[in-house]
Protein backbone atom coordinates (compact mmCIF):
# COMPACT_ATOMS: atom_id res chain seq x y z
CA UNK A 1 0.00 0.00 0.00
CA UNK A 2 1.24 3.49 -0.86
CA UNK A 3 0.57 6.07 1.83
CA UNK A 4 0.77 9.86 1.70
CA UNK A 5 0.47 11.76 4.98
CA UNK A 6 -1.30 15.11 5.25
CA UNK A 7 0.36 16.78 8.25
CA UNK A 8 -2.10 19.00 10.11
CA UNK A 9 -1.28 18.36 13.75
CA UNK A 10 -4.14 16.62 15.56
CA UNK A 11 -6.14 16.59 12.30
CA UNK A 12 -3.46 14.82 10.27
CA UNK A 13 -4.62 11.92 8.11
CA UNK A 14 -3.41 9.37 5.59
CA UNK A 15 -4.18 9.05 1.91
CA UNK A 16 -4.03 5.31 1.25
CA UNK A 17 -3.55 4.16 -2.36
CA UNK A 18 -3.99 0.49 -3.19
CA UNK A 19 -5.76 -1.69 -5.73
CA UNK A 20 -8.85 -3.28 -4.16
CA UNK A 21 -8.87 -0.96 -1.14
CA UNK A 22 -12.67 -0.58 -1.32
CA UNK A 23 -12.98 -4.06 0.17
CA UNK A 24 -10.93 -2.89 3.15
CA UNK A 25 -12.90 0.29 3.86
CA UNK A 26 -14.71 -1.18 6.88
CA UNK A 27 -11.66 -2.50 8.76
CA UNK A 28 -9.70 0.67 7.97
CA UNK A 29 -12.49 2.89 9.30
CA UNK A 30 -12.77 0.69 12.41
CA UNK A 31 -9.01 1.08 12.93
CA UNK A 32 -9.57 4.85 13.03
CA UNK A 33 -11.89 4.36 16.01
CA UNK A 34 -15.08 4.93 14.02
CA UNK A 35 -18.19 2.86 14.75
CA UNK A 36 -21.98 2.81 14.77
CA UNK A 37 -24.08 4.07 11.88
CA UNK A 38 -22.40 5.13 8.64
CA UNK A 39 -23.99 7.07 5.79
CA UNK A 40 -22.62 6.34 2.31
CA UNK A 41 -23.32 9.31 0.02
CA UNK A 42 -22.98 8.34 -3.63
CA UNK A 43 -24.64 8.63 -7.05
CA UNK A 44 -26.57 6.02 -9.07
CA UNK A 45 -23.65 5.13 -11.37
CA UNK A 46 -21.11 4.60 -8.59
CA UNK A 47 -23.65 2.90 -6.34
CA UNK A 48 -24.31 0.30 -9.03
CA UNK A 49 -20.59 -0.35 -9.52
CA UNK A 50 -19.14 -0.16 -6.01
CA UNK A 51 -21.90 0.50 -3.49
CA UNK A 52 -22.37 -3.13 -2.56
CA UNK A 53 -18.63 -3.68 -2.08
CA UNK A 54 -18.37 -0.79 0.38
CA UNK A 55 -21.59 -1.69 2.19
CA UNK A 56 -20.43 -5.30 2.69
CA UNK A 57 -17.05 -4.15 3.95
CA UNK A 58 -18.56 -1.71 6.43
CA UNK A 59 -21.21 -4.11 7.70
CA UNK A 60 -18.66 -6.90 8.15
CA UNK A 61 -16.71 -4.45 10.34
CA UNK A 62 -19.79 -3.80 12.49
CA UNK A 63 -21.18 -0.62 10.94
CA UNK A 64 -24.90 -0.10 10.35
CA UNK A 65 -25.07 1.39 6.87
CA UNK A 66 -27.42 3.70 5.02
CA UNK A 67 -26.92 4.61 1.35
CA UNK A 68 -27.96 8.11 0.27
CA UNK A 69 -28.21 8.56 -3.50
CA UNK A 70 -27.55 11.95 -5.10
CA UNK A 71 -28.27 12.33 -8.86
CA UNK A 72 -25.33 12.48 -11.26
CA UNK A 73 -24.10 15.89 -12.37
CA UNK A 74 -22.43 19.13 -11.26
CA UNK A 75 -25.86 20.80 -11.18
CA UNK A 76 -26.72 18.67 -8.13
CA UNK A 77 -23.88 20.10 -6.05
CA UNK A 78 -26.37 22.53 -4.59
CA UNK A 79 -27.91 23.71 -1.35
CA UNK A 80 -31.16 22.06 -2.38
CA UNK A 81 -29.51 18.65 -2.77
CA UNK A 82 -27.55 19.15 0.48
CA UNK A 83 -30.88 19.75 2.17
CA UNK A 84 -32.14 16.37 0.97
CA UNK A 85 -29.05 14.68 2.43
CA UNK A 86 -29.63 16.49 5.75
CA UNK A 87 -33.23 15.22 5.70
CA UNK A 88 -31.99 11.63 5.29
CA UNK A 89 -29.50 11.98 8.15
CA UNK A 90 -32.11 13.50 10.47
CA UNK A 91 -34.68 10.84 9.59
CA UNK A 92 -32.06 8.15 10.22
CA UNK A 93 -31.15 9.74 13.58
CA UNK A 94 -27.47 9.96 12.71
CA UNK A 95 -25.38 11.20 15.63
CA UNK A 96 -22.27 13.33 15.94
CA UNK A 97 -20.07 10.21 15.96
CA UNK A 98 -21.71 8.75 12.83
CA UNK A 99 -19.30 8.89 9.88
CA UNK A 100 -20.24 10.05 6.40
CA UNK A 101 -18.52 8.23 3.54
CA UNK A 102 -18.23 10.08 0.22
CA UNK A 103 -18.20 7.41 -2.47
CA UNK A 104 -17.91 9.12 -5.83
CA UNK A 105 -16.23 11.91 -7.74
CA UNK A 106 -15.72 15.57 -6.96
CA UNK A 107 -19.41 16.45 -6.82
CA UNK A 108 -20.11 13.75 -4.24
CA UNK A 109 -16.96 14.51 -2.26
CA UNK A 110 -17.65 18.25 -2.10
CA UNK A 111 -21.35 17.84 -1.30
CA UNK A 112 -20.89 15.09 1.29
CA UNK A 113 -17.99 17.00 2.84
CA UNK A 114 -20.11 20.15 3.11
CA UNK A 115 -22.85 18.13 4.79
CA UNK A 116 -20.33 16.49 7.15
CA UNK A 117 -18.88 19.88 8.08
CA UNK A 118 -22.27 21.34 8.98
CA UNK A 119 -24.48 18.48 10.21
CA UNK A 120 -24.49 18.65 14.03
CA UNK A 121 -21.59 21.12 13.60
CA UNK A 122 -19.35 18.41 12.19
CA UNK A 123 -19.29 14.62 11.93
CA UNK A 124 -16.46 12.25 10.87
CA UNK A 125 -15.88 12.18 7.13
CA UNK A 126 -14.17 9.62 4.87
CA UNK A 127 -13.29 10.30 1.23
CA UNK A 128 -13.46 7.37 -1.21
CA UNK A 129 -12.89 9.10 -4.57
CA UNK A 130 -13.86 7.18 -7.70
CA UNK A 131 -12.71 9.56 -10.47
CA UNK A 132 -9.15 10.48 -11.31
CA UNK A 133 -9.86 14.16 -10.74
CA UNK A 134 -11.21 13.55 -7.24
CA UNK A 135 -8.38 11.16 -6.41
CA UNK A 136 -5.66 13.69 -7.20
CA UNK A 137 -7.39 16.89 -6.16
CA UNK A 138 -10.79 17.41 -4.56
CA UNK A 139 -10.64 14.52 -2.06
CA UNK A 140 -7.45 15.91 -0.50
CA UNK A 141 -7.15 19.10 1.52
CA UNK A 142 -10.51 19.63 3.15
CA UNK A 143 -12.23 22.04 0.79
CA UNK A 144 -15.96 21.33 0.80
CA UNK A 145 -18.61 23.34 -0.99
CA UNK A 146 -21.76 23.61 -3.03
CA UNK A 147 -22.31 25.83 -6.04
CA UNK A 148 -24.44 28.93 -6.36
CA UNK A 149 -26.10 29.72 -9.72
CA UNK A 150 -23.76 32.71 -10.04
CA UNK A 151 -20.53 30.97 -9.16
CA UNK A 152 -18.80 27.68 -8.39
CA UNK A 153 -18.03 26.63 -4.80
CA UNK A 154 -19.21 29.93 -3.32
CA UNK A 155 -20.81 28.26 -0.28
CA UNK A 156 -18.60 25.94 1.72
CA UNK A 157 -16.17 25.24 4.54
CA UNK A 158 -12.68 23.92 5.21
CA UNK A 159 -13.24 20.50 6.77
CA UNK A 160 -10.64 17.76 6.67
CA UNK A 161 -11.54 14.09 6.18
CA UNK A 162 -10.40 11.46 8.67
CA UNK A 163 -8.89 9.46 5.80
CA UNK A 164 -8.82 9.12 2.01
CA UNK A 165 -9.01 5.68 0.38
CA UNK A 166 -7.91 5.60 -3.28
CA UNK A 167 -8.43 2.49 -5.40
CA UNK A 168 -6.74 2.87 -8.84
CA UNK A 169 -8.80 -0.08 -10.12
CA UNK A 170 -11.94 2.06 -10.24
CA UNK A 171 -10.42 3.93 -13.19
CA UNK A 172 -11.06 0.83 -15.30
CA UNK A 173 -14.79 1.59 -15.24
CA UNK A 174 -14.36 5.33 -15.79
CA UNK A 175 -15.19 6.66 -19.23
CA UNK A 176 -12.14 7.95 -21.07
CA UNK A 177 -13.41 11.53 -21.08
CA UNK A 178 -13.41 11.50 -17.27
CA UNK A 179 -9.86 10.15 -17.15
CA UNK A 180 -8.70 12.87 -19.53
CA UNK A 181 -10.45 15.52 -17.44
CA UNK A 182 -8.70 14.28 -14.31
CA UNK A 183 -5.32 14.56 -15.97
CA UNK A 184 -5.74 18.35 -16.11
CA UNK A 185 -5.25 18.56 -12.35
CA UNK A 186 -2.30 16.16 -12.58
CA UNK A 187 -0.64 18.44 -15.15
CA UNK A 188 -1.25 21.39 -12.85
CA UNK A 189 1.01 19.92 -10.16
CA UNK A 190 3.90 19.72 -12.59
CA UNK A 191 3.41 23.35 -13.63
CA UNK A 192 3.15 24.79 -10.12
CA UNK A 193 5.59 22.62 -8.17
CA UNK A 194 7.76 20.08 -9.96
CA UNK A 195 9.15 20.47 -13.48
CA UNK A 196 10.53 16.92 -13.44
CA UNK A 197 7.02 15.63 -12.80
CA UNK A 198 5.76 17.62 -15.79
CA UNK A 199 8.52 16.02 -17.87
CA UNK A 200 7.41 12.59 -16.60
CA UNK A 201 3.90 13.35 -17.84
CA UNK A 202 5.22 14.43 -21.23
CA UNK A 203 7.25 11.24 -21.54
CA UNK A 204 4.39 8.96 -20.47
CA UNK A 205 1.40 10.76 -21.99
CA UNK A 206 0.27 7.77 -24.06
CA UNK A 207 0.22 5.48 -20.99
CA UNK A 208 -1.54 7.88 -18.61
CA UNK A 209 -4.92 6.94 -20.06
CA UNK A 210 -4.45 3.33 -18.94
CA UNK A 211 -4.83 2.02 -15.35
CA UNK A 212 -1.18 0.94 -15.16
CA UNK A 213 1.84 1.83 -13.06
CA UNK A 214 2.30 5.25 -14.70
CA UNK A 215 -1.08 6.55 -13.59
CA UNK A 216 -0.59 5.15 -10.07
CA UNK A 217 2.72 7.02 -9.84
CA UNK A 218 0.98 10.15 -11.09
CA UNK A 219 -1.76 9.80 -8.46
CA UNK A 220 0.75 9.31 -5.64
CA UNK A 221 2.91 12.24 -6.75
CA UNK A 222 -0.09 14.53 -7.19
CA UNK A 223 -1.37 13.66 -3.70
CA UNK A 224 2.09 14.17 -2.21
CA UNK A 225 2.39 17.64 -3.73
CA UNK A 226 -1.06 18.68 -2.60
CA UNK A 227 -0.46 17.23 0.89
CA UNK A 228 2.74 19.26 1.22
CA UNK A 229 1.03 22.48 0.13
CA UNK A 230 -2.02 21.92 2.37
CA UNK A 231 0.20 21.03 5.32
CA UNK A 232 1.89 24.43 5.00
CA UNK A 233 -1.25 26.47 4.31
CA UNK A 234 -4.53 24.75 5.11
CA UNK A 235 -6.89 27.69 4.69
CA UNK A 236 -5.40 29.28 1.58
CA UNK A 237 -3.91 32.29 3.32
CA UNK A 238 -0.85 32.21 1.06
CA UNK A 239 0.90 29.23 -0.52
CA UNK A 240 -2.21 27.10 -1.09
CA UNK A 241 -3.49 29.67 -3.58
CA UNK A 242 -1.03 28.27 -6.14
CA UNK A 243 -3.29 25.21 -6.42
CA UNK A 244 -5.71 27.49 -8.27
CA UNK A 245 -3.55 27.71 -11.39
CA UNK A 246 -5.99 27.85 -14.33
CA UNK A 247 -9.04 27.81 -12.05
CA UNK A 248 -10.03 31.48 -12.24
CA UNK A 249 -10.58 31.22 -15.98
CA UNK A 250 -11.83 27.64 -15.63
CA UNK A 251 -14.51 28.38 -13.04
CA UNK A 252 -15.81 31.25 -15.18
CA UNK A 253 -16.04 28.93 -18.18
CA UNK A 254 -17.95 26.35 -16.13
CA UNK A 255 -20.43 28.90 -14.80
CA UNK A 256 -21.02 30.67 -18.11
CA UNK A 257 -21.35 27.46 -20.12
CA UNK A 258 -23.84 25.98 -17.68
CA UNK A 259 -22.56 23.42 -15.19
CA UNK A 260 -22.29 20.07 -16.90
CA UNK A 261 -21.35 21.34 -20.37
CA UNK A 262 -17.67 21.01 -19.52
CA UNK A 263 -16.18 18.56 -17.07
CA UNK A 264 -14.38 20.50 -14.33
CA UNK A 265 -11.03 19.20 -15.58
CA UNK A 266 -11.80 20.28 -19.14
CA UNK A 267 -12.55 23.82 -17.95
CA UNK A 268 -9.35 23.81 -15.89
CA UNK A 269 -7.39 22.59 -18.95
CA UNK A 270 -8.62 25.59 -20.94
CA UNK A 271 -7.98 27.84 -17.95
CA UNK A 272 -4.37 26.61 -17.62
CA UNK A 273 -3.69 27.31 -21.28
CA UNK A 274 -5.12 30.81 -20.86
CA UNK A 275 -3.22 31.43 -17.61
CA UNK A 276 0.03 30.35 -19.27
CA UNK A 277 -0.61 32.77 -22.13
CA UNK A 278 -1.38 35.55 -19.64
CA UNK A 279 1.84 34.67 -17.79
CA UNK A 280 3.90 35.25 -20.92
CA UNK A 281 2.26 38.63 -21.47
CA UNK A 282 2.87 39.78 -17.88
CA UNK A 283 6.55 38.94 -17.57
CA UNK A 284 6.32 35.27 -16.75
CA UNK A 285 7.41 32.16 -18.59
CA UNK A 286 7.17 31.99 -22.36
CA UNK A 287 7.95 28.25 -22.50
CA UNK A 288 5.02 27.08 -20.37
CA UNK A 289 2.16 27.97 -22.71
CA UNK A 290 3.36 25.92 -25.71
CA UNK A 291 4.37 22.94 -23.52
CA UNK A 292 1.06 22.94 -21.61
CA UNK A 293 -1.00 23.29 -24.79
CA UNK A 294 0.97 20.55 -26.53
CA UNK A 295 0.49 18.13 -23.62
CA UNK A 296 -3.23 18.92 -23.38
CA UNK A 297 -3.64 18.19 -27.08
CA UNK A 298 -1.70 14.90 -26.80
CA UNK A 299 -4.08 13.86 -24.04
CA UNK A 300 -7.15 14.88 -26.06
CA UNK A 301 -8.15 17.81 -23.87
CA UNK A 302 -9.43 21.23 -24.95
CA UNK A 303 -7.22 24.30 -24.74
CA UNK A 304 -9.43 26.95 -26.39
CA UNK A 305 -12.35 28.63 -24.60
CA UNK A 306 -15.92 28.54 -25.84
CA UNK A 307 -17.53 31.62 -27.35
CA UNK A 308 -17.99 33.98 -24.39
CA UNK A 309 -18.16 37.77 -24.47
CA UNK A 310 -15.38 39.67 -22.72
CA UNK A 311 -17.91 41.39 -20.47
CA UNK A 312 -19.47 38.11 -19.35
CA UNK A 313 -16.03 36.61 -18.73
CA UNK A 314 -15.02 39.54 -16.54
CA UNK A 315 -18.30 39.56 -14.60
CA UNK A 316 -17.97 35.84 -13.85
CA UNK A 317 -14.34 36.16 -12.72
CA UNK A 318 -15.26 39.04 -10.39
CA UNK A 319 -17.39 36.57 -8.42
CA UNK A 320 -14.39 34.32 -7.93
CA UNK A 321 -13.28 33.74 -4.33
CA UNK A 322 -9.82 35.06 -5.22
CA UNK A 323 -11.01 38.62 -5.95
CA UNK A 324 -9.63 41.30 -3.63
CA UNK A 325 -10.69 44.97 -3.75
CA UNK A 326 -12.05 44.46 -7.23
CA UNK A 327 -8.77 43.15 -8.62
CA UNK A 328 -8.62 39.55 -9.74
CA UNK A 329 -5.71 37.50 -8.43
CA UNK A 330 -4.17 35.03 -10.84
CA UNK A 331 -1.63 32.25 -10.42
CA UNK A 332 0.94 32.76 -13.18
CA UNK A 333 3.96 30.73 -14.25
CA UNK A 334 7.45 32.17 -13.82
CA UNK A 335 8.95 28.95 -15.17
CA UNK A 336 7.94 25.32 -15.35
CA UNK A 337 7.56 24.12 -11.76
CA UNK A 338 7.36 27.61 -10.27
CA UNK A 339 4.48 30.09 -10.11
CA UNK A 340 3.66 33.48 -8.58
CA UNK A 341 0.51 35.35 -7.58
CA UNK A 342 -0.43 38.58 -9.29
CA UNK A 343 -3.42 40.86 -9.07
CA UNK A 344 -4.48 41.89 -12.56
CA UNK A 345 -6.59 44.95 -13.25
CA UNK A 346 -9.69 44.89 -15.42
CA UNK A 347 -8.19 46.89 -18.29
CA UNK A 348 -5.33 44.41 -18.71
CA UNK A 349 -7.76 41.50 -18.67
CA UNK A 350 -10.01 43.19 -21.23
CA UNK A 351 -7.06 43.65 -23.56
CA UNK A 352 -5.92 40.07 -23.04
CA UNK A 353 -9.35 38.54 -23.59
CA UNK A 354 -10.07 40.71 -26.61
CA UNK A 355 -6.63 40.41 -28.16
CA UNK A 356 -6.67 36.63 -27.94
CA UNK A 357 -9.93 36.37 -29.82
CA UNK A 358 -11.67 35.13 -26.71
CA UNK A 359 -15.09 36.18 -28.01
CA UNK A 360 -14.91 33.74 -30.90
CA UNK A 361 -13.19 30.73 -29.37
CA UNK A 362 -14.06 27.18 -30.32
CA UNK A 363 -16.55 25.24 -28.25
CA UNK A 364 -13.81 23.16 -26.64
CA UNK A 365 -16.23 20.30 -26.06
CA UNK A 366 -14.67 16.89 -26.54
CA UNK A 367 -16.29 14.48 -28.99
Amino acid sequence: MRTVRVELGERSYDISIERGILKEAGPMMKALGLKGSAAIVTNPTVAALYGNTVVKSLEAAGFKTSVIIVPDGEEYKSLEEAGKVFDSLIEGRFERTSPIVALGGGVIGDLAGFVAATYLRGVPFIQVPTTLLSQVDSSVGGKTAVNHPRGKNLIGAFYQPRAVFIDPDVLKTLEEREVRAGLAEVIKYGVIWDSSFFAFLEENAARLLEPGEEIIKAIEKSCAIKAEVVGKDEREEGLRAILNFGHTFGHAIEALSGYGTFRHGEAVAIGMAMAAELSAKLGGSKECAPRITALLKRLGMPSEPPSISVGSFLDAMKLDKKVSSGRIRFVLASKMGEVFLKEVCEDVLKEFLSGQGRQTGSSGVLP
